[in-house]
């Protein structure tokens, strides 16, 4: 995995990084972003392991926490 430095923090992040914000697709906003439901996630996920992803964004307030 290619990594990059972020701004001046000194922080190095993957170049590369997936987005969970679909997983569950609850709420007005996020089932308009998608609806992937357990075993679509987890195919994905292991798609993106398989590829060398190490970063996955999993912020807690999709689809409401």
């Amino acid at each position: 995995m290619e990594y990059r430095q972020l701004g001046a923090s000194g922080l190095k992040v993957p170049a590369l990084s997936f987005g969970a914000g679909t997983f569950g697709g609850r709420g007005p906003l996020f089932s308009h972003w998608g609806t992937s439901g357990f075993e679509e996630a987890r195919r994905l996920v292991d798609l993106c392991l398989e590829a060398g992803v190490n970063l996955f964004d999993t912020a807690d307030v999709y689809s409401e926490g």
